[in-house]
């Protein structure tokens, strides 16, 4: 499998990416982000790219693969739902229509929320937002799609979030981390990145896994 991840230097993305080294399914990794991730691995190109509304510059770079994992995001806090629908609705948009235009028959991870509202009428604004991601991406045509609604994630492996707030908390909480890996609808950064591994060469019925679905199909080792 090659397979793309964007978001590689924010907590998802980069869990992704570690799991992705180790797999020895997975050949080669493209990394599209703003900045530098600083990992140097045979398996893994980076691609710097500034404008994620825009793709038409580096779509050469994007034949070839497999599977994308879409890891980049935001937290809504302090944004107005235009920001917040600029970020997430329109640059993953951008991202999809051209990665379908390209190959169809690729396998697209969409990373979302628990609590995101697919109906899109829900009164919370990010919830409004990544129900419409989410419709966007699974309803546009790849071979297969998922968007992965994990609420609770522990980082591992010396991952830190990109939000100060989040790490203070995982500070405070981390030695409560054995106990709380036992809660199923708790998942961490390498179930995260393992499950998305899986679901390309164990399709899923469930398109949009919660916390507890993620765990179980992390451990797959035969279709589900």
């Amino acid at each position: 499998m090659k397979t793309i991840i964007t978001g590689a230097t924010g907590m998802v993305g980069k869990g992704a990416l570690l799991e992705c080294i180790d797999d020895s399914r997975v050949e080669e990794i493209l990394l599209i982000t703003r900045s530098s991730v600083g990992v140097s691995h045979p398996k893994v190109k980076e691609v710097l790219h500034k404008d994620f509304r825009d793709f038409t510059g580096i779509e050469s770079q994007f034949h070839g693969y497999d599977a994308c994992f879409h890891c980049m995001g935001v937290s809504s806090a302090g944004m107005s739902e235009e920001q917040y629908t600029e970020i997430t609705y329109t640059m993953t948009e951008a991202l999809v229509a051209t990665l379908h235009s390209i190959n169809s028959g690729m396998v697209f991870i969409y990373v979302s929320g628990d609590g995101t509202d697919e109906t899109e009428t829900s009164s919370t604004m990010w919830a409004r937002v990544k129900g419409k991601t989410e419709n966007m991406v699974l309803d546009r045509g790849f071979k297969d799609a998922y968007a992965f609604r994990p609420g609770a994630i522990l980082p591992e492996r010396g991952i830190e979030s990109g939000t100060r707030l989040y790490n203070a908390i995982y500070f405070i909480t981390r030695p409560l981390f054995p106990l709380m890996k036992h809660i199923k609808s708790v998942t961490t950064t390498s179930k995260l990145g393992k499950a998305m591994i899986n679901v390309y060469h164990y399709p899923q019925t469930l398109k949009r896994p919660r916390g507890g679905d993620i765990n179980e199909i992390a451990e797959a080792d035969a279709p589900q």
